[in-house]
């Protein structure tokens, strides 16, 4: 079975300066990266992230993001498991490929490559 890792956990927001002003000037937390679409906390081995919230993704919703060495692999044995896809590897914009997937929960969940 393939590494899979926690590594991000992405919280929707309705105010990115807004929400970064929160968790780094209030709670403290280490500024890794900042943009209008993305920002990232440093917090260990798992990155808070910022994500702009939309109708799917409403403000405080919070979704679990996962890395896998081969995200192709991941998405062939998980399917086979059971596990329902929402979005089939797909490259996204910044360059990356992504699936997503549903949880026993619900919850959708997000898996990529780890960035080397």
């Amino acid at each position: 079975m393939q590494a899979t890792q926690l590594r991000y956990v992405i919280r929707f927001v309705a105010d990115m300066d807004k929400a970064v002003r929160f968790y780094r000037d209030v709670m403290g937390l280490p500024l890794k990266f900042e943009s209008p679409g993305w920002s990232e906390f440093a917090t260990g081995e798992t990155a808070l992230a910022l994500h702009p919230a939309s109708d799917k993704n409403p403000a405080g919703k919070v979704e679990l993001g996962f890395t896998v060495p081969n995200v192709e692999a991941f998405y062939r044995d998980m399917s086979a498991k059971g596990v329902l896809f929402t979005m089939p590897p797909k490259k996204q914009d910044f360059g990356g490929v992504l699936a997503q997937f549903v949880d026993s929960e619900g919850a959708h969940c997000s898996v990529g490559v780890e960035a080397a």
